[in-house]
């Protein structure tokens, strides 16, 4: 049985695409990927609706390693509001505390941020696609229905103020996979004694990924315009989503055995982890890991017959 055909430009590569207010990442990445006339293409980590900013969209073989930018650390823009709380933590829900925030100081400000930075605690909001018994818990907050969750562990390496006028409050944070930011801005609420909600939230980067944000607009007006070379000039090579891990160069023959599917003895390689691999040419062909005989041993491939950035 012949395979079917997959419909569509077999393009490789990591667009940032600057996502607007009330699309979901899903939207987003069908949009664009109608936009690009893409054969594959999907999303590293969804941004809320109400968020815009940097939605790193993968094509082709970058969708291989996308898993990779899921665990990277994110940068992000808060603007809150203080003295409210709302039923789902941001400017969307129902406003169901009230209280008057000006008796706040600067020192009080600044003591409360600092007991958010580092590794703290976090409970997941119930609007949020965590599962609980395989529901997702937006669902059940849909429903009315709260559940107990488990607090998780994450790490707030940056919480600056950037602006604070009246009840209106502008953070820059940085900060590890998993965190929410509305939680977060929650949580220095409750600590203030004022309350808090995110009223918006603007994803700034995204790690190991440096370029410009593409917006909707550019990509209409290239479509447009049958600027075809120019939308696929605004991609990033495949092997950026994987900048945090070491390069390795290989000669002719381990690139071909590690295409094989064999471990190789590798002069110069780590003695542990995971290794970007490109071949003689300098091509990057995919992620190798080194074994317990300290051999470099495949981990993830590039398709042998893919475009190489």
């Amino acid at each position: 049985m012949s395979r079917r055909k997959r419909r569509g430009r077999p393009i490789d590569g990591i667009l940032l695409l600057d996502k607007p207010l009330g699309l979901s990442s899903n939207q987003a990445l069908q949009q664009v990927k109608r936009l690009y006339q893409a054969a594959k293409a999907g999303h590293t980590g969804s941004l809320d609706p109400l968020a815009t900013g940097v939605l790193p969209i993968c094509f082709g073989e970058a969708t291989k390693f996308s898993s990779y930018l899921l665990d990277a650390d994110k940068s992000y823009r808060a603007t809150c509001r203080l003295g409210m709380r709302s039923t789902t933590g941001d400017a969307e829900g129902e406003v169901i505390e009230q209280c008057d925030p000006s008796h706040l100081t600067q020192a009080d400000l600044d003591q409360v941020l600092a007991q958010f930075r580092g590794e703290i605690a976090q409970i997941p909001p119930m609007h949020s696609a965590v599962k609980k018994d395989g529901q997702p818990l937006y669902k059940l907050a849909r429903k009315g229905v709260e559940v107990e969750r488990e607090a998780r562990e994450v790490t707030i390496y940056a919480l600056e103020q950037i602006s604070w006028q009246g009840a209106e409050w502008a953070l820059d944070v940085r900060c590890s996979k998993g965190t929410y930011i509305r939680t977060l801005v929650e949580d220095i609420g409750h600590a203030l004694g004022v309350g808090a909600y995110l009223t918006a939230l603007r994803r700034t980067h995204v790690a190991g990924l440096e370029g410009e944000m593409v917006p909707f607009a550019q990509l209409e007006a290239w479509v447009g315009a049958k600027a075809f070379a120019e939308m696929d000039a605004a991609l990033l090579p495949v092997d950026q989503a994987l900048l945090h891990f070491p390069a390795l160069s290989l000669d002719a023959d381990s690139s071909f055995y590690l295409r094989q599917g064999q471990a190789m003895r590798v002069d110069g390689a780590p003695t542990h982890g995971s290794v970007r691999l490109y071949d003689a040419t300098g091509c990057f062909f995919g992620l190798g890991r080194i074994d317990r005989e300290g051999r470099v041993a495949p981990q993830r491939l590039r398709a042998q017959d893919a475009d190489q950035d």
